[in-house]
């Protein structure tokens, strides 16, 4: 399948991209020229500079893909932020009914856009260096936790990255950022299940509103996408200045 001729997304469709944030050098100022003058103050406040360049990166591709589904050049306005610190478009753009997550994780970055409906994505670089066991006593649900136990030791590593991604996502979605806290619902995270919210005890009806998917994010990287609603289809792509296709339709994936 060839990548879209045109950035148009459809009623039930969600878009989502993965990019590099460790580009070439000649392209930085490029992306640093698109940003708003509190990004820039932002960017700047970055100690190393590889964080620097991941933020300039990270904000200048969600520019130029905004732009293009848009159909005017890379957005410059500044973003306006819910009182949790979750971003919009700004008022002037507010008839798109466009509505897009960021994520990023250790160089590489996701994307995710749709029309009318909220979603939230997020990617995680895996790690086995860290006490995942540990961590999630202190912040996983009591039925992820017992879940993650349950597991043989080889797979806790997996399934600890996916659970916290589809967390991530989720809380993203919301808008609502960690003021949820994140043993307040619950989630798949064995590897044989689906990506799924089970529950939410904030609101008990609430976890059928949503839909999750497990997004490729790469090798050693988890990834995961929650909407609003139901989802017909779900398009994946990479990138690079272009438009490579990286993924099929997960949807179809997810229903079959």
């Amino acid at each position: 399948m060839q990548p879209p001729s045109e950035f148009v997304l459809a009623d039930g469709n969600v878009h989502v991209w993965r990019a590099s944030l460790v580009p070439k050098s000649d392209i930085i100022s490029e992306f640093r020229a698109l940003l708003s003058t509190d990004e820039i103050v932002r960017a700047d406040r970055f100690h190393f500079e590889k964080h620097r360049v991941a933020f300039t990166v990270r904000r200048g591709i969600l520019r130029q893909l905004l732009g293009k589904y848009l159909g005017r050049p890379p957005v410059t306005d500044t973003f306006p932020s819910n009182q949790y610190g979750k971003p919009g478009l700004p008022d002037s753009y507010s008839h798109s009914d466009i509505h897009f997550s960021i994520s990023n994780s250790a160089g590489e970055g996701l994307f995710a856009f749709s029309r009318g409906r909220d979603l939230g994505v997020d990617i995680e670089a895996v790690r086995t260096d860290i006490e995942y066991c540990a961590l999630s006593e202190r912040f996983f649900s009591k039925l992820e936790r017992q879940t993650l136990r349950s597991l043989p030791p080889d797979r806790q590593c997996e399934a600890f990255f996916a659970c916290w991604s589809r967390k991530e996502a989720y809380i993203k979605a919301r808008g609502m950022g960690l003021s949820m806290p994140l043993d307040q619902f619950d989630v798949t995270l064995a590897p044989h299940d689906p990506a799924r919210l089970i529950a939410t005890r904030d609101n008990p009806a609430n976890a059928a509103s949503w839909t999750m998917y497990n997004i490729d994010a790469g090798q050693e990287y988890a990834g995961a996408l929650a909407v609003e609603g139901n989802v017909s289809r779900i398009y994946c792509f990479e990138w690079n200045g272009g438009t490579e296709e990286f993924s099929h339709d997960l949807a179809k994936e997810y229903k079959s």
